[in-house]
């Protein structure tokens, strides 16, 4: 009998942060975010066709502290009109951010990859290549960038993940549309852990795969259904130092926590409280905070909705982005410990 490698992680509620507008201090549909320096956050937000204008990357820090906005797709003619022009989102769908500070962002409408500053300038975007070739893109979704600013692209639906040079000058690939080892359906979410393996949301095949940094596989875990370890359209993935891995399940309205093997650890529905944005909107009104305690069913506000981006920082912060919502829940990763026999 050997000693266990089964991991006991807790994972402790923080805060939540963010409330629904359109403009300002709040988010319109987040979908995914990025820790950058600072303690700042920056926050994708997507919207909807319906108001294109709230179509933003939204800045501020951990502690909800407000700093600016950019990247806003603002309409061109009237509302329901989005502006496709250089350095404006459409659909965007994941952010990351690079070592000197530039901001990355896939926009699955127009199939491009758009670079602003830290500080919201936009920079560029990638020679726009619509296709299934080498270095075109289909529907890109994920993004992550590698210790040598190398960026992976989740290339959903030519079903695999390509690798660029920042610049955007075509590197390699990986993945065919299936469902065997290495295949993929659909992916959408990417992550890299300190040693540069590489892990992958199949979407359409509820589960995650994790390949080498050449895009050799090495395993995979999930399999369809509603039970621990299992997925329904699983949206994204983050690995912490200690390689524990956090799935957003999206349609099971729940944040996994899995062991470095890929063996089910944990899971959460969610803790929200109301956020400090919240509490300041609901101060300026105090019939709301009546409205609130009459309303039914209010229990369930804490719960997670459709959370479709996970992200864990450096000091062992977990946030879960939840669109409907418009809100992100913040955990902390209490512990990481190895207990009982392996036989």
């Amino acid at each position: 009998m050997t000693p266990a490698i089964r991991s006991h992680v807790q994972l402790q509620y923080s805060h939540t942060i963010g409330r629904g507008e359109q403009f300002g201090p709040g988010f319109t549909y987040p979908i995914h975010m990025a820790r950058g320096e600072d303690d700042l956050m920056y926050v994708l937000c997507r919207s909807s066709e319906y108001r294109p204008e709230g179509t933003r990357i939204t800045v501020c820090t951990v502690d909800e502290e407000y700093v600016n906005a950019f990247a806003r797709g603002v309409p061109q003619q009237g509302p329901h009109e989005y502006n496709f022009e250089d350095g404006s989102l459409v659909w965007p769908v994941t952010v990351a951010i690079a070592s000197n500070g530039n901001v990355y962002v896939s926009d699955e409408w127009l199939h491009r990859i758009s670079i602003f500053t830290r500080d919201g300038e936009y920079v560029g975007k990638w020679e726009e290549r619509v296709g299934s070739g080498d270095g075109e893109l289909n529907r890109p979704a994920g993004l992550a960038i590698d210790a040598d600013d190398n960026v992976y692209v989740v290339d959903t639906n030519n079903h695999r993940v390509q690798k660029f040079t920042p610049d955007g000058k075509f590197l390699s690939k990986f993945g065919t549309q299936g469902s065997g080892d290495g295949e993929f359906d659909m992916p959408w979410g990417i992550a890299i852990d300190k040693s540069g393996s590489i892990y992958i949301a199949d979407w359409r095949n509820d589960r995650i795969q994790k390949f080498t940094a050449d895009g050799k596989f090495l395993m995979k875990f999930g399999s369809s259904g509603s039970g621990d370890g299992e997925f329904n359209r699983p949206t994204d993935v983050a690995v912490d130092r200690d390689g524990i891995i956090y799935v957003a399940d999206w349609l099971n309205d729940r944040l996994q926590v899995f062991d470095p093997d890929g063996d089910f650890v944990t899971l959460k529905t969610g803790d929200a409280t109301v956020s400090k944005w919240g509490k300041d909107k609901l101060d300026a009104n105090p019939e709301m905070w009546g409205e609130r305690e009459r309303a039914p069913g209010l229990e369930r506000e804490k719960d997670f909705w459709a959370p479709t981006g996970v992200e864990v920082d450096d000091s062992n912060k977990v946030f879960v982005c939840e669109g409907p919502r418009n809100r992100i829940q913040v955990y902390h990763k209490q512990s990481n410990t190895f207990m009982g026999p392996r036989l």
